[in-house]
C-alpha cells in the first residue's frame, strides 16, 4: 500500500511530473456538474405498486420517494442491509442505500460504494464531516447531502455502513460508446436523463451518462444500467494517459491503484465507474477542493491534464470491467 505512495511520491520530487497551477476560477463542465433541477417533478403514487424486471417486489412511489426506504428488489443479490443502509435514523441519517442502493451502486450523482476498501469509505466520510471533501460545485444536492449527514451519523454507524459495503462485489453496469452524436438531455433533478421528447444532438467535448430505462433507475433498483456516450478517440487516447503517463504529463495510474486498476490498499479500484463521477474527483483534485489524506499525491498527478486529458481517462477507466 505504502510502497505506491512513496513512488508517486519520488517520482513527483524527481521532476518527472512538473506542476502547472489549476485555474481556480475555472467554471466546472456542465456535463459532469449538473445543477439541481428541483422543478423535475418525481414520480406521483397512484397507489398501484411499482414493479422492475426479475423481481417480486413491489413499491409505491411513496415508499420509493421515502429517503428513510431503501427498496430491496434482488434480496438474493446482497446479505440482509444493516440498519443504517436500509432505514437510516430520523431525522437526520438518511439510509444509505436510499442513493447508493441496496448493493451500493449508486449512479452518475454519486459513488459507487461496492467493494471500496472499508478504511477508505471511513475516511471519506470523516473528511465531509472535516471540510476536507469538498466539491467544485458545493450548491449541487449531493455533496451538500453528504456533508450534512456526516456531521449527523455516528462512528459505529459509519463503520457498519463500510463493512457492509466494503464486502460487496461490483457490478458491471456501464456501456461506454464511442460516437459524433447522443441522446438529447435534461437533468432529471440530480443527473442527466433522455430528454423526454427523445432525439439526438452532436456530441462535442462532453460525456453524456444517461441511464437506459429512466423509471427502473428513478425506482433504485441496482441492476439499473447505463450508456455513457464519449467522443471518439477517447478510448485510445485515455488508455495511453491510464497505461504510460502520456510521455511525462502525467504518471501511470497503476503506481498507487494496482496494475489491475482496481485498487491497492486503502486505495479505491477505478475501473467500471460512473465517468461522470470520476471526472468531478479529477477536477475536484485538480482545483483544491479535495485537500484530504491523499490529496497532496492526486493534485500533481492532475495539475498538468486538460479537460479532454480528464474525460479520456474517465472514459478509458468506465469501459473496464470492474
Amino acid at each position: 500500500m505504502r510502497i505506491g505512495a512513496a513512488l508517486l511520491a519520488s517520482v513527483i520530487a524527481g521532476g518527472l511530473i512538473t506542476m502547472g497551477p489549476a485555474n481556480a476560477a475555472d467554471e466546472p463542465a456542465a456535463w459532469a456538474y449538473p445543477r439541481n433541477n428541483l422543478d423535475y417533478k418525481l414520480r406521483t403514487d397512484d397507489g398501484n405498486p411499482v414493479r422492475v424486471p426479475d423481481s417480486a417486489a413491489g413499491y409505491t412511489w411513496s415508499q420509493l420517494n421515502d429517503l428513510f426506504t431503501t427498496p430491496v428488489w434482488h434480496p438474493g443479490d446482497h446479505v440482509a442491509l444493516p440498519d443504517i443502509v436500509a432505514k437510516g435514523r430520523k431525522p437526520d441519517v438518511q439510509a444509505c442505500g436510499v442513493c447508493h442502493r441496496a448493493t451500493g451502486t449508486g449512479g452518475p450523482e454519486n459513488s459507487d460504494l461496492a467493494g471500496l476498501p472499508k478504511s477508505y469509505i471511513i475516511r471519506q466520510m470523516a473528511e465531509y464531516k472535516s471540510g476536507a471533501r469538498g466539491t467544485s460545485l458545493p450548491a449541487r444536492i449531493p455533496p451538500r447531502l453528504m456533508t450534512q449527514l456526516s456531521k449527523a451519523i455516528t462512528d459505529a454507524e459509519v463503520e457498519a455502513a463500510a463493512e457492509y459495503f466494503s464486502a460487496l462485489p461490483p457490478r458491471k453496469r456501464i456501456k461506454v460508446v464511442e460516437t459524433d452524436t447522443a441522446p438529447k438531455i435534461q437533468v432529471a433533478r440530480l443527473f442527466w436523463a433522455a430528454a423526454a421528447d427523445g432525439g439526438q444532438e452532436p456530441l462535442g467535448a462532453r460525456i453524456v451518462e444517461i441511464p437506459d430505462d429512466l423509471i427502473r433507475f428513478e425506482s433504485r433498483d441496482h441492476r439499473s444500467t447505463f450508456t455513457a456516450y464519449v467522443p471518439i478517440g477517447s478510448l485510445a487516447k485515455g488508455e495511453a494517459l491510464v497505461s504510460t503517463g502520456g510521455s511525462g504529463k502525467t504518471i501511470q495510474c497503476a503506481v498507487c491503484h494496482g496494475v489491475d486498476l482496481k485498487g491497492l490498499g486503502p486505495l479505491p479500484s477505478l475501473v467500471g465507474r460512473s465517468p461522470s463521477y470520476m471526472f468531478r474527483q479529477l477536477y475536484d483534485f485538480q482545483h483544491g477542493a479535495r485537500t484530504g489524506e491523499w490529496s497532496p499525491l492526486m493534485a500533481p498527478v492532475v495539475a498538468n491534464l486538460d479537460e479532454q486529458d480528464l474525460l479520456a481517462i474517465v472514459a478509458y477507466l468506465a469501459s473496464r470491467d470492474p
